[in-house]
């Protein structure tokens, strides 16, 4: 459906706004404050939905189990950028993946649970990726605005807000174990799904399903943030701002920038540049304005470099229409093959293929053709192949 087409009126801007204080909320309860009965609230979100103007998606949040968080750009060849992005968007520890500028750089974030796999993603996989001509990556140190609570679609009243804001998070200790894996997967896709479609995932019963859900939330280990696409709300002016602050100043300049109604995120890095921040604007006379007139009166920014985004192949949670993971695989840190390293060789000689995201190379004996193809994901999608005759 073209989102377009789909005119949101005031009832359907507060149900986007009610998921992102709490995801899980039910619809009679969202329907309370306005006064909407629970049909209407379950239809409207549900025709939004299958619009792709927002989806609720269950995530991990690493934070509370040691993750590393970090934010990663990439420089690549043109004919290389979409493959490659989407490459990243199949990997489940990836989550706002955009292709930038004149669609030759790629910028996402990543959470990585161990040293070992941060070093195997940044310091292996990408940089042997022959279409990858640079990569840039920064540490996220702390959040000063995330894109759940966007101020952007912000329009129910205060006492609204407090009817649906949930008990806060506890932060008590979590650990994960393999069914967990299951839960968090579906979720990933559909943060509403029913306890019995989670019991059915798991293998656990509803109530056991309730339960570990009630745990991982007062934990902090479980959120729901809401997959909004703003050009449904009128912003289709997107950016990633790259900025160098006073560090004095740093945390001044953050809390600002994260009152801002145009900021959906604000972090602080690690790099070259120490402050990162997501915008959505009306279009580019406005967001023009808020670089030359809002930003520019922080003068304590030193300097900023501005990428608009010409394409997002992947925001929060997991894309709705990729397959499941293999049930029979229980170990948490060990899902389904990589899509970055995962390459397919096949030839009527001797042959050896090496793991890359587009760059896979093969070695072959003379007169034998060599049919390499990289694949992604779970369901083996096919992103090219070549044939080469050796000499």
């Amino acid at each position: 459906m073209n989102t377009d087409t789909v005119a949101l009126d005031g009832i359907d801007q507060g149900l986007v706004h009610a998921p992102q204080i709490d995801g899980r909320a039910p619809f009679r309860v969202i329907g309370e404050a306005p006064d909407i009965s629970e049909h209407t609230v379950a239809r409207r979100y549900r025709r939004m939905r299958a619009a792709g103007i927002l989806r609720v998606v269950g995530t991990l949040n690493g934070a509370r189990l040691g993750y590393s968080a970090w934010t990663i750009r990439l420089q690549c060849t043109p004919d290389a950028a979409g493959a490659i992005a989407k490459a990243l968007a199949a990997r489940p520890d990836t989550s706002y993946v955009y292709l930038l500028s004149g669609g030759t750089e790629i910028s996402c974030s990543a959470q990585m649970p161990t040293t070992d796999e941060s070093e195997a993603l940044l310091l292996h996989k990408l940089p042997r990726t022959s279409r990858i001509t640079s990569v840039s990556a920064h540490l996220l140190l702390g959040n000063r605005a995330l894109p759940n609570n966007w101020a952007g679609s912000a329009c129910l009243t205060p006492a609204q807000v407090a009817l649906l804001t949930p008990s806060p998070a506890e932060h008590t200790d979590v650990s994960l174990g393999p069914a967990d894996r299951l839960l968090f997967d579906l979720l990933s896709r559909d943060g509403r799904a029913s306890y019995t479609e989670l019991a059915v995932a798991t293998g656990w019963s509803e109530s056991t399903v309730r339960r570990r859900l009630t745990a991982l939330r007062q934990a902090g280990a479980l959120t729901f943030p809401v997959d909004i696409l703003p050009t449904a709300l009128g912003f289709r002016a997107e950016a990633r701002l790259w900025m160098s602050v006073c560090p004095s100043r740093l945390t001044a300049v953050a809390s600002t920038m994260a009152s801002h109604p145009e900021v959906s995120l604000v972090a602080q890095t690690t790099g070259r540049t120490n402050l990162l921040a997501a915008v959505n604007c009306r279009d580019s006379l406005d967001l023009a304005r808020y670089l030359t007139e809002r930003i520019a009166s922080l003068d304590a920014i030193h300097m900023i470099e501005t990428a608009p985004v010409i394409r997002t192949v992947k925001r929060a949670g997991r894309p709705a229409s990729a397959r499941t993971l293999n049930r029979e695989q229980s170990t948490w840190h060990h899902p389904a093959p990589d899509p970055l390293s995962g390459c397919s060789v096949r030839s009527r000689g001797t042959r050896r293929a090496e793991g890359g995201l587009s760059g896979s190379r093969a070695s072959w004996t003379a007169g034998h053709a060599v049919r390499w193809c990289v694949w992604t994901g779970a369901s083996r999608t096919r992103v090219a192949c070549r044939t080469k005759r050796g000499s």
